[in-house]
C-alpha cells in the first residue's frame, strides 16, 4: 500500500459520505427512499457510482487526477447549487464521528495486512449507515421515554392531534390562535410533524404550565401516525381533508385513509372532528364535517366568509385569509373550539386577527406587483384554488411552479390544463414534470428554468408593475 492510495481512498470515502448524508437528511434518513424514491437518480450515478468504479479500475495516479481535478470540483459545484444544503445537526455530527472511527479501524487493519491491494470504500460506508441508524434508534428510544414521562407528569394537559392530506399546518396555526387566547398553549413549530420532531419538541419546549398541546402529524407510510398517537394518547383529534398527497408512497387513497384513521387510536379520546372524505361511520364522540362551495365566498380583494349550521343555528364567520379551502380548515377549528367551551363571538374575534400562514396563499405587494406566495402548498386542490384566485386578477399573470411532486401524471395534467387557461406566462422550475408541461402548456408561454438561482433576474425581466405572480409549490431542487 502506498501513501497515495491511502490519501485517495480516504478523501473519496469522505466525499461519498458527505453526498450520502446530504441525501439521507432530505429523505428523513431513509436509505430506501434515497435509493428508490429519489427523482434525480442521475446524481447517484455521477456523484456516487462513477467515482467508486473509477477508483477500482484505474491506477492510483490517474485516479488522483480524476478525484482532485474532476470529482471534487463537481461535488463542490453540486453542493453550491443546492437550495437545501445539509444541516450539521447532532445526528449528522454523530454520523461523521462514526465514519471517522470505523474507517480508522478498517484502514488500520488493511494497512497492517499485506493482502489489501485497495482500501475498501463501499462496505465500510454502508456499515457506517447501519451503525449510525442503530445508534440513532437507541438514542430515540431514550428521548421517547423522556417525552412520554414528561407528558404524563404535566397535570391536566390536553392534547389535540391534527392530521390531514391538506391543510394540517394551517389548522394547527388557526386553532392555536383561538385556544391561546384563554389557555397556556404550545404547538409544534413550523411544519414539524414526524415522531422524531415531536419528541424533540416535547423534551425541549413543553413546560409544566402548558394546558394545551397542539400537534401536527404527518405520514409517508402506514403506521407513522399510529406511532405518534400512541406516544401522545390525545384527548382531541382533528382529521382534515383527505386527498392524493404523497400518493407515490401510499399507492392508493384507501391506504391514505387508513393511515389517517390511526390518529383516532387513543385510549382517552374525548372528541374528534373528521372531514367526510375520510368516509368514517357515525360515532357518538366523533363529528363528521363538510362545507359546500356555495357557503363560501372569497377573492383576492375580499375577506373569506363562510356559513355553517351548528346545533340548528346558522353561523357566519369571516377571516382575513385567501383560499376557499381555508373555510374547511376554519370549520374544523370552529367545531373543536366550540367543544372546548369557546363561544361563537370568541371564535370570530380570534379569526379576525388571523394572518395567512407564511408561504400558503400569502398576499404580498412588492414593487407594484401582486404576489401570491403559495410555495409551501403542494396539493392539487390547494393549487387549483390558487389558480382560481389568480383568474380574478385583471392584468398579466405569471406562475412559478415545479408542478406536483409525489403525485400522478393525470393529476399533473389536470393542473396544467388549469394553468394553461389562466396564466400568460409559465415558469417551470423542475425537470420532474417537464414532459407533461410541454405536452399541455403553449410553448410560447412556457419557460423552463434549469437554474433556480436565476429566478429573481428572470422575474425582473419578464414581469412588470401591475402584474400578478403566483409562486406555487416551490419544491427544493433535489426533486
Amino acid at each position: 500500500m502506498n501513501l497515495l492510495n491511502i490519501l485517495n481512498s480516504s478523501v473519496l470515502s469522505l466525499l461519498l459520505s458527505f453526498y450520502l448524508i446530504t441525501n439521507l437528511q432530505w429523505f428523513n434518513y431513509s436509505l430506501t427512499r434515497v435509493v428508490i424514491r429519489h427523482s434525480k437518480k442521475l446524481w447517484h450515478i455521477l456523484y456516487f457510482l462513477i467515482p467508486i468504479v473509477v477508483y477500482y479500475f484505474i491506477a492510483d495516479i490517474y485516479f488522483a487526477i480524476f478525484l482532485y481535478l474532476i470529482y471534487l470540483p463537481l461535488l463542490i459545484w453540486w453542493n453550491y447549487k443546492l437550495d437545501k444544503k445539509v444541516i450539521f445537526t447532532h445526528r449528522v455530527k454523530r454520523f461523521f464521528a462514526i465514519f471517522v472511527l470505523l474507517f480508522a479501524i478498517v484502514y488500520t487493519l488493511c494497512f497492517l495486512s499485506s493482502s489489501c491491494s485497495f482500501y475498501p470504500v463501499v462496505l465500510p460506508l454502508m456499515a457506517v449507515v447501519l451503525l449510525s441508524n442503530l445508534v440513532e434508534y437507541i438514542i430515540m428510544l431514550k428521548f421517547k421515554h423522556q417525552a412520554k414521562h414528561k407528558l404524563e407528569t404535566i397535570k391536566n394537559l390536553k392534547i389535540v392531534l391534527i392530521t390531514a392530506s391538506y391543510g394540517k399546518t394551517s389548522i394547527k396555526n388557526y386553532l392555536y390562535s383561538t385556544i391561546s387566547t384563554k389557555y397556556q398553549t404550545h404547538m409544534t413549530p413550523r411544519s414539524v410533524n414526524t415522531i422524531g420532531g415531536i419528541i424533540k419538541d416535547i423534551n425541549e419546549n413543553i413546560d409544566n404550565q402548558t394546558e394545551f398541546y397542539i400537534v401536527e402529524a404527518g405520514a409517508r407510510q402506514k403506521g407513522d401516525i399510529s406511532k405518534i398517537a400512541k406516544l401522545l394518547n390525545p384527548q382531541y383529534v382533528i382529521i382534515g381533508q383527505i386527498g392524493p398527497a404523497h400518493i407515490e408512497y401510499f399507492k392508493t387513497i384507501d391506504n391514505i385513509i387508513h393511515t389517517k384513521k390511526e390518529a383516532l387510536q387513543s385510549e382517552r379520546l374525548v372528541y374528534g372532528v373528521v372531514h367526510k372524505s375520510l368516509h368514517l361511520l357515525d360515532y357518538e364522540n366523533i363529528e363528521n364535517f363538510f362545507i359546500k362551495d356555495e357557503n363560501i365566498s372569497c377573492s383576492i380583494k375580499e375577506k373569506l366568509e363562510f356559513n355553517f349550521v351548528y346545533q340548528n343555528k346558522n353561523i357566519k364567520l369571516t377571516a382575513p385569509l385567501l383560499g376557499k379551502f381555508n373555510a374547511t380548515n376554519l370549520y374544523a377549528v370552529s367545531l373543536m373550539s366550540l367543544k372546548l367551551g369557546f363561544t361563537i363571538e370568541q371564535i370570530q374575534k380570534s379569526f379576525m386577527s388571523l394572518k395567512q400562514v407564511p408561504h400558503r396563499l400569502q398576499l404580498i405587494e412588492a414593487n407594484g406587483k401582486t404576489i401570491l406566495d403559495d410555495s409551501f402548498n403542494g396539493n392539487i386542490d390547494g393549487m387549483l384554488e390558487a389558480i382560481n384566485l389568480s383568474s380574478g386578477f385583471d392584468g398579466k399573470k405569471t406562475i412559478v411552479t415545479c408542478g406536483l411532486v409525489e403525485s400522478t401524471k393525470q393529476t399533473n395534467e389536470k393542473l396544467c390544463h388549469a394553468i394553461e387557461a389562466v396564466f400568460d406566462q409559465v415558469i417551470l422550475t423542475s425537470s420532474l414534470n417537464e414532459t407533461v408541461f410541454k405536452e399541455i402548456i403553449n410553448k410560447n408561454k412556457l419557460l423552463i428554468l434549469r437554474d433556480k438561482t436565476k429566478l429573481v433576474d428572470i422575474l425582473a425581466k419578464k414581469t412588470q408593475a401591475g402584474e400578478l405572480i403566483l409562486f406555487a409549490n416551490d419544491a427544493p431542487n433535489y426533486v
